[in-house]
């Protein structure tokens, strides 16, 4: 046997020849073990099944979960609509229930928990209460942050959207160099001269969503924002309905006063009388003395009011984005006259498509779950594909010739193999994080029916209250006035007509404060039931954040 050397670098005509030789023999020769070959043709007849079984264990490990609708317990009606309701058949059906407020009958809503609420003070039919609304709808600075925080989520939101499509750029440049004669492969010593060259190319980049990364980041994003865009809605229905209380509080307040005033014109009358009737004798010292006292004291309860009003219209001012110091409300007493209107109760399931806030635990319930998806890609390959052309030259005038062309194609695949854990780790929070949604969400339900019900009672119970009062208010009245006549006849002591006095002014001021109270739970049950009750089209919320920057 013949043995030819073969040199790598320079071979002869003879060794390609004979390597030639052996290559041939070597394909030719029959395998020594032929029992592989069923085996080659079981793998490949089964590869092609165990690959897209193994891609779609793949896919279903790291995309996000289905999101499920967590279930809260929600009732058929409120409790507190039935007490009000004793007409109401026991045995109704749950779609259909009686308002606690007028009897109305009411059936299942239409999913809107976006819909803006409408112009719901506008039932109170009051001009001035329009105005403040308006005015703090305009400027009021809580709101525009809120606002400025929905332009952010939905820029981020875009930011997510991006990844979608392609990032294509554009480059020009120009450099000058000058390599040594090592790096050119020349014997050192050898002479270089500087090159310039130019170079304009266009690039492309794009990530394949294999493993749903970019899809989930995309549904997080959307979540954070339709959340973001529900809190606004919520701070807009907040701030309504705190100018609407305070403006009640306001002028229940005034209302108040006026009543404190009539008592303390009324003091001062009695202690100008008993101070005559004292120079006259016909009265002791004892009878005007506490005459005075019952009028410093009611003087000192006007003052003390005074301060509250001035709280109050501090408050309003701050609502209406003013500084209270250039800020004046008029007295304007709430009186018995004024009309509240009658506000349906409806369905507590309809209350989970209204409430703002409700809405909000939602989007972020989908946002934490998308966020799963996203955690658990990154325990997967992640496929990049680039592209880039262009030309190069010596001279900028032929960098766009033909044959200064340069192109570059290329496609990574990467994974992580030892993280030490984090990409699991992470998951795990992201998973807890869904938890910790849930949780707020079912909250969030439970403080919307309690709301809803604490205000329903409270209505219920004002209402009870305030026909009692009214009634005492009148007997109070009689009584003061018989007072009056056996005190002047001399009949009666001048300490059963002051304690009848004091009476008529306690139970007049309790109605005065009822009133207020009845129009401030009446704004706390609209703002409880997500703001509103009827179907009036409004804006959207991008027209709703417009308005809120003006």
């Amino acid at each position: 046997m013949s043995v030819v050397i073969i040199n790598p670098v320079h071979p002869t005509p003879q060794a390609e020849q004979a390597w030639d030789r052996a290559l041939d023999e070597a394909l030719a020769r029959q395998p020594r073990r032929p029992l592989a070959q069923p085996v080659v043709k079981t793998v490949a007849k089964f590869a092609p099944r165990f690959a897209s079984v193994l891609a779609a264990l793949l896919l279903s490990a790291c995309a996000a979960p289905a999101f499920h609708q967590p279930a809260v317990s929600t009732p058929a009606a409120f409790k507190e609509a039935q007490v009000a309701s004793p007409s109401a058949s026991p045995s109704a059906s749950p779609e259909v229930v009686r308002s606690a407020a007028d009897g109305t009958t009411w059936k299942t809503a239409q999913p809107a928990e976006s819909q803006p609420r409408g112009e719901w003070w506008k039932a109170f039919n009051d001009a001035r209460l329009d105005s403040l609304i308006a005015q703090a709808t305009a400027s009021n600075q809580n709101l525009s942050v809120a606002a400025a925080r929905v332009k952010q989520a939905r820029a981020i939101a875009g930011i997510a959207e991006a990844d979608r499509i392609p990032k294509i750029g554009v480059g020009v440049g120009a450099q000058r160099g000058q390599q040594s004669p090592l790096e050119a492969g020349l014997a050192p010593g050898t002479r270089m001269s500087p090159v310039t060259s130019y170079k304009a190319n266009l690039s492309a980049s794009y990530e394949v969503d294999l493993f749903g990364r970019v899809s989930s980041n995309v549904a997080a994003a959307r979540g954070d924002a339709g959340a973001v865009e529900a809190t606004y809605r919520s701070v807009l229905l907040s701030l309504q309905a705190d100018v609407a209380q305070t403006y009640f509080r306001l002028r229940a307040l005034d209302a108040e006063i006026a009543t404190v005033n009539q008592t303390v014109r009324l003091r001062e009358e009695s202690v100008r009388v008993t101070g005559r009737r004292f120079e006259l004798g016909d009265i002791g010292e004892f009878d005007l003395s506490r005459a005075k006292t019952e009028l410093s004291t009611a003087r000192a309860e006007a003052i003390g009011l005074q301060r509250q009003r001035a709280t109050a219209e501090h408050a309003l001012a701050v609502l209406l984005g003013q500084p209270a110091s250039n800020f004046g409300a008029a007295s304007d007493p709430l009186e018995a006259s004024a009309s509240l209107p009658l506000i349906p109760a409806g369905l507590p399931s309809a209350l989970l498509e209204r409430r703002p806030d409700i809405a909000s635990a939602q989007r972020t319930m989908e946002a934490a779950n998308a966020r799963i998806g996203v955690a658990r890609s990154a325990m997967f390959p992640a496929l990049s594909i680039g592209a880039d052309g262009g030309g190069v030259a010596g001279t900028f005038a032929d960098v766009f010739k033909w044959s200064s062309r340069s192109w570059l194609l290329g496609a990574a695949l990467s994974m992580p193999l030892v993280d030490g854990g984090r990409n699991r780790s992470n998951v795990v929070r992201s998973e807890a994080a869904l938890e910790e949604a849930v949780g707020a969400y079912r909250q969030s339900v439970l403080v919307a029916f309690a709301e809803v019900e604490d205000n329903l009672a409270g209505l219920r119970v004002l209402a009870g209250q305030g026909a009692e009062v009214e009634a005492a208010v009148v007997s109070a009245r009689r009584s003061a006035d018989l007072a009056q006549k056996l005190y002047d006849a001399g009949r009666s002591s001048y300490l059963e007509l002051l304690d009848a006095q004091r009476n008529l002014a306690s139970v007049e001021r309790t109605a005065v404060q009822l009133r207020g109270d009845r129009a401030v739970t009446t704004v706390a049950l609209i703002r409880a039931l997500g703001g509103g009750w009827d179907a009036a089209p409004a804006t959207s919320p991008a027209a709703s954040v417009a308005l809120a920057s003006k």
